[in-house]
């Protein structure tokens, strides 16, 4: 009998698809089992109004027959469910084209075999109730009844087990934990704040902290003011930099994006200041640590820049066959048009702090956070996109009234250029796909195209 909880039975899982696949004609085959529960505790209008939770296994089903490549997905555990995964998988594989440079699966070498990770795991959340839940939620909302204003936000807590084994001998096994605090303050008046805090142990976030955040800054927004558009030296606070960090990992760090000559990455070319270092490192605890990526493969230290310089990219089995290196150890589930992804983003931290990074501007802008930014230019890394939830015009050091959401479009190499100072405290949130770990920023010059009205 398969329980919910017990790694080695989700192992089991796996190894029994596996030998359903060989039997219906796999030439290789890789199994991925997700397992685990999920807990959600949302508020609004300053008050919890719903409680949900999850348990649940899917399973995900790579086959090959050659070169051709199937993928299936399912929720069923029980045999008939099996069998039609399989057969499922099997008849994609047997109707598609082949993948003229398929590879073959990654080898048990490139695997993690280490099972769980205590730094992957904190009981904090992986026993979390409801009830802490709540007391997270009705600490936001003290503080901001505390300023007066509206909070909205959710408070996360997941406890996964992802189990990756193959017909090449690979068999990894982690269970991992995350949990999230956010919300957004809004205020009578019209000013909005955002606050948000990521770990793998729930209890070490700090709800009140969070809530005070967001309400400070709602009030602090009240009443915004119009600016025009133009070039303006910038502070960008660790939410807006997480977005900085996706984007050049989606855009270049990706090896499929350089194979494609799409990316703007070659190896040694400056992108960034001597203040600029960043790193992807699944094992620094600040994150989201990880064992081993989705294709079973354990995960590399790699850096990305080092004092401004590109170093290195990332891999999955595919990619990397292409080039004929090893998988870092970051490929994504299949099917996967994306390539490999750098998923635990670190910004080394540099000797600022808050007050001085300020303290820098002569005439510029504090901003919180970004959204809905979109890709105009991969290669240049030309992204547009809008200010949101606090704008601050600063002048000779000190911060002096809120203004409206500004529209921007930036070159972000170019933005890494002109980086002139690197905060010391950095935060860990939630990116893209993953977590990164990220300071706030002062940087030179950034252009903003167009204004609100609201």
């Amino acid at each position: 009998m398969v329980t919910e909880r017990d790694p080695a039975d989700r192992l089991a899982l796996a190894d029994q698809v596996l030998r359903l696949a060989e039997r219906a004609g796999a030439t290789e085959a890789e199994v991925m089992v997700t397992a685990g529960d999920s807990a959600l505790t949302r508020f609004a209008n300053s008050e919890i109004h719903q409680n949900v939770a999850e348990t649940g296994t899917s399973l995900n089903l790579r086959f090959a027959i050659g070169k051709r490549i199937g993928v299936a997905s399912s929720g069923r555990r029980d045999a008939d469910g099996l069998r039609r995964l399989v057969e499922t998988a099997a008849a994609i594989a047997g109707s598609v084209e082949e993948l003229g440079d398929w590879s073959g699966l990654p080898t048990a070498d490139a695997g993690h075999s280490g099972g769980q990770r205590a730094e992957a795991r904190a009981a904090g959340t992986a026993d979390a109730t409801p009830e802490f839940r709540a007391e997270g939620a009705r600490a936001v909302i003290a503080e901001a009844d505390a300023k007066g204003v509206v909070a909205y936000g959710s408070f996360a807590t997941t406890e996964e087990t992802i189990v990756v084994a193959n017909s090449r001998g690979i068999r990894s096994v982690e269970v991992r934990t995350n949990s999230q605090l956010l919300t957004v303050s809004m205020s009578p008046d019209g000013g909005t704040g955002y606050a948000e805090a990521v770990a793998t142990d729930a209890t070490t976030i700090d709800p009140a902290a969070i809530g005070r955040e967001a309400a400070d800054k709602a009030r602090a927004t009240d009443r915004a003011t119009g600016l025009d558009p133009g070039d303006y030296p910038v502070v960008l606070e660790p939410y807006a930099v997480v977005d900085i960090m996706d984007m050049l990992g989606y855009v270049g760090f990706s090896a499929l994006a350089v194979q494609e000559g799409r990316s703007f990455y070659e190896r040694g070319k400056r992108i960034g200041s001597d203040l600029v270092t960043v790193v992807d490192d699944a094992t620094d605890p600040a994150g989201l640590p990880m064992a081993f990526d989705y294709e079973g493969v354990a995960k590399r230290p790699i850096t990305l820049v080092d004092a401004g310089a590109c170093v290195d990219v990332v891999y999955d089995s595919q990619t990397a066959a292409r080039d004929g290196v090893r998988s870092t150890g970051h490929g994504l589930p299949a099917p996967n048009p994306y390539g490999p992804f750098p998923l635990n983003m670190v910004m080394a931290p540099g000797s600022a702090s808050r007050e001085e990074l300020i303290g820098g501007l002569a005439r510029g802008l504090l901003v919180t956070r970004f959204h809905y930014t979109n890709v105009i230019h991969p290669k240049l890394a030309i992204i547009t996109g809008m200010t949101r939830d606090g704008t601050f015009l600063v002048e000779d050091g000190q911060i002096v009234a809120p203004v409206r959401n500004l529209r921007f479009t930036q070159s972000y190499l170019d933005a890494l250029a002109g980086v002139e100072a690197v905060g010391r405290e950095r935060r860990t949130l939630r990116g893209f796909l993953g977590a990164v770990v990220v300071p706030s920023v002062r940087i030179a010059s950034w252009t903003f195209t167009g204004a609100t009205e609201h």
